[in-house]
């Protein structure tokens, strides 16, 4: 539990950088506004029309009595937003990053300057970036789908697809966003995987409290810049470097 805690206090150290280097800081809202505004648009659009996309893949339940039919279309409606959501949170994400490669950079380097590695390289490239996003967002498919089932079990489906959704997202955020720094110091995919597995409970931390604070309205927007400056500090910790 304490490391579970001291990786969520890795995400306030990365919104202290908000102080320390304002203008890169600054400079990363830009993506992430353009990514959240295109997301929140298609979420909305998915809010209206979700009464009318539960009846129609629900045909068969228009002879049920009316309380059976109610409560099997809330269920469902209820799976289809909690999966839509996991995969907005992964898709903003991944888009962000994609849109916004170099403000990011630049937020990592200032980062990376402030804790005595200024001459670090970055190896990543755009093309690079923009296949990592996309695995990102056929996992979070995966995971969508995961949630979407969950959400069917009847009276505690919600609850429990709410949970699993923010714990799958959160690793996914934290697994994507430390990628820049580790790989920049040479670790390959395989030992990336062997280091966040060796440190499960301080990712988790920091991806559960990035993911909880993208859930609050705007959030997500003063969020990913913070989120990107302490898994810069994160991959660090997992490399064995001063912090």
């Amino acid at each position: 539990m304490r490391a579970f805690v001291g990786g969520m206090a890795v995400l306030g150290r990365g919104f202290g950088y908000w102080r320390r280097l304002p203008g890169p800081m600054a400079l990363g809202i830009i993506p992430a506004a353009i990514a959240g505004a295109l997301l929140l648009t298609a979420l909305v659009a998915l809010g209206v029309s979700l009464p009318a996309l539960t009846d129609a893949v629900t045909p068969f339940a228009d002879g049920w009595p009316g309380f059976w039919a109610t409560v099997l279309r809330v269920a469902i409606g209820t799976a289809m937003l909690g999966a839509a959501i996991v995969l907005a949170a992964v898709s903003f994400t991944a888009l962000t990053l994609i849109i916004g490669d170099p403000f990011y950079e630049r937020i990592w380097r200032a980062v990376e300057a402030d804790l005595g590695s200024p001459d670090i390289a970055d190896i990543s490239g755009f093309w690079r970036s923009v296949r990592d996003g996309l695995v990102l967002v056929v996992r979070g498919i995966v995971f969508a789908l995961i949630a979407a089932l969950l959400g069917l079990i009847p009276v505690v489906g919600g609850a429990v697809s709410a949970v699993v959704a923010v714990l799958c997202t959160g690793w996914l955020l934290a697994d994507e966003l430390t990628a820049r720094g580790l790989a920049a110091r040479g670790v390959r995919a395989p030992e990336r995987r062997r280091l966040r597995r060796a440190h499960r409970a301080r990712v988790l931390g920091f991806g559960v409290a990035t993911q909880l604070c993208f859930l609050v309205p705007l959030g997500a927007v003063i969020t990913m810049p913070a989120a990107v400056a302490g898994a810069t500090v994160l991959s660090r910790e997992l490399h064995g470097d001063p912090v």
